[in-house]
């Protein structure tokens, strides 16, 4: 069975992304699949507003007691970080996923984790 992707051009830089859908997020898209509001938009999910889509990242914060301020781009540096760097994803894998122009952007944008230096350097540790 092949990957299913999700290809989105994006806003700024007008360039594509290409994210592969995981199980998980699959399950999430399947309930949505015959949506009205996702069918009259020609969206895959009931897309919220930038603003709205924060405000109610801040309200969950707010009953969770999440210190942090959460945003749509926090996600993406969370995206970026804990769920594809930190599992040995490719820093050139993320960047074409997030749709940057350039590697250095992404290599700006992801804060390299001090748990993925560690293991990229355990797999030379021994050859030395």
């Amino acid at each position: 069975m092949g990957s299913v992707f999700i290809r989105k051009k994006r806003q700024k830089t007008k360039n594509w992304s290409n994210i592969p859908v995981l199980p998980a997020a699959q399950k999430i898209l399947d309930k949505y699949k015959d949506d009205p509001e996702c069918e009259i938009n020609g969206t895959l999910l009931p897309v919220p507003s930038n603003q709205k889509m924060n405000a109610y990242l801040k309200e969950i914060t707010e009953l969770t007691g999440i210190k942090m301020k959460l945003t749509t781009h926090v996600a993406r540096h969370t995206f970026a970080t804990t769920v594809t760097l930190s599992n040995g994803i490719s820093m050139e894998a993320v960047s074409k996923m997030l749709g940057h122009s350039s590697l250095d952007m992404t290599k700006r944008y992801a804060r390299i984790l001090d748990k993925y230096i560690a293991e990229e350097m355990d797999k030379i540790r021994d050859l030395y």
